[in-house]
């Protein structure tokens, strides 16, 4: 990574550290992002150079997640099946982020459930990866798969997946080790696919 990037990525990580805090303290409707700029010592112009909102401050990992699927998918082994691509894919994009697991997922989910525009915006960003990562499954597997079918199986792995992280979340206190709390999401996440991994699609 150049100087560049690592200075963009450290400016990056400011305004979504900038942004939880201020959400936790003063409420999400209550937070402008000239706040959260101003937090993260840069000027409001240059906010919208790193995020088109302050919603998408709340889902900073989520085009990385989407990448590291579809990369998976190009990586496959021959004999891999589409289940086992995508397992592999979350648990390789678990190992370097908590980005399920940590402070501002709890917050993500909260304000997911208290604000229409956050819960909006969630919706709109797993329809669109859904749909992505979906046609990279089909065009990878099209003797078991064609758009349709990939498309059901890849919402039902998100939907496994959100339902393990929703779970977890709620029933681990705040703040608690993040490392435990990814461990027991992915706990949790092998349970609800296990019967997948055994059943090759047809």
């Amino acid at each position: 990574m150049s100087l560049r990037d690592r200075k963009r990525a450290r400016v990056r990580q400011s305004l979504v550290d900038a942004a939880t805090e201020l959400f936790e303290r003063d409420g999400y409707e209550r937070t402008t992002v000239a706040d959260i700029a101003a937090a993260a010592d840069i000027g409001t112009r240059t906010f919208f150079s790193y995020f088109a909102s302050k919603e998408e401050l709340l889902f900073p990992e989520s085009d990385r997640r989407v990448q590291a699927t579809v990369d998976a998918i190009a990586a496959r082994d021959p004999e891999d099946t589409p289940v086992e691509v995508l397992i592999r894919a979350l648990y390789l994009t678990g190992v370097d982020s908590d980005d399920l697991t940590d402070r501002l997922a709890a917050l993500r989910l909260r304000l997911i459930r208290e604000v229409p525009a956050v819960r909006g915006r969630a919706l709109q960003i797993q329809l669109d990866a859904q749909q992505q990562i979906a046609a990279h499954l089909a065009e990878a597997f099209p003797e078991q798969l064609d758009r349709v079918k990939a498309g059901a199986l890849v919402g039902a792995f998100v939907g496994a997946v959100t339902g393990a992280v929703q779970v977890v979340m709620e029933d681990l206190p705040a703040h608690h080790d993040p490392k435990e709390m990814r461990s027991a999401v992915e706990e949790a996440t092998s349970v609800a696919l296990r019967p997948w991994m055994t059943t090759r699609p047809r």
